[in-house]
């Protein structure tokens, strides 16, 4: 079977985030037909149109790394009921200028955990409506909002409760079989 690069996001800037814990549970639970790359971006400034005729070249990076990866994950913690601004920041670089959106064709999925009862579920629909307007297949399904307990994941990635292992191991071999239909069907060079 065929190898996919997924580059992924973490909403979250803190190194100390959970979103961080989850997402290296995300890689370590991954098929091994994912290949997964973290793609940052705090270096990036807020993004203007003043730049699309130059882009500096913490933005340039950034597209370039959006553009080698087949597929993009986003692992976003939920701020004041949307995505934190840095996120949307990060988004906004990577689908300008107009007619150079890094994100159209390119399948994509969303996670994220909060303390909260609810998650990150107000914060994932703002995601997938910015995802959408960026022309980004998106995996509907199984939804995955991750309310985080005190220990679920450790520092290093290790998932302590059997079932919110297994519910997160299925949910990226959906995402490997999501990424293989899309490309499928919207090849990148097409």
């Amino acid at each position: 079977m065929a190898i996919h690069k997924v580059g992924y996001l973490i909403g979250s800037l803190a190194q100390a985030s959970i979103n961080r814990k989850l997402a290296k549970a995300l890689v370590q639970l991954a098929p091994p037909e994912l290949e997964m790359t973290e793609i940052g971006f705090k270096d990036l400034p807020l993004y203007s149109y003043d730049y699309d005729a130059n882009f500096p070249p913490a933005a340039q990076a950034f597209k370039k790394a959006i553009a080698s990866v087949q597929a993009v994950l986003f692992v976003t913690p939920e701020y004041n009921r949307s995505i934190p601004g840095g996120l949307k920041n990060a988004i906004d670089w990577a689908s300008r200028p107009y007619g150079k959106n890094s994100f159209a064709r390119k399948p994509s999925a969303v996670i994220g955990t909060s303390p909260g009862a609810i998650a990150t579920a107000v914060a994932q629909q703002s995601l997938r409506s910015v995802l959408s307007f960026c022309n980004s297949p998106q995996m509907n399904a199984p939804e995955a909002y991750i309310q985080f307990t005190p220990g679920l994941i450790t520092d290093d990635g290790e998932v302590t409760v059997e079932s919110t292992e297994d519910f997160l191991r299925n949910y990226m071999a959906e995402f490997h079989m999501f990424i293989a239909r899309v490309l499928q069907v919207l090849p990148p060079d097409a």
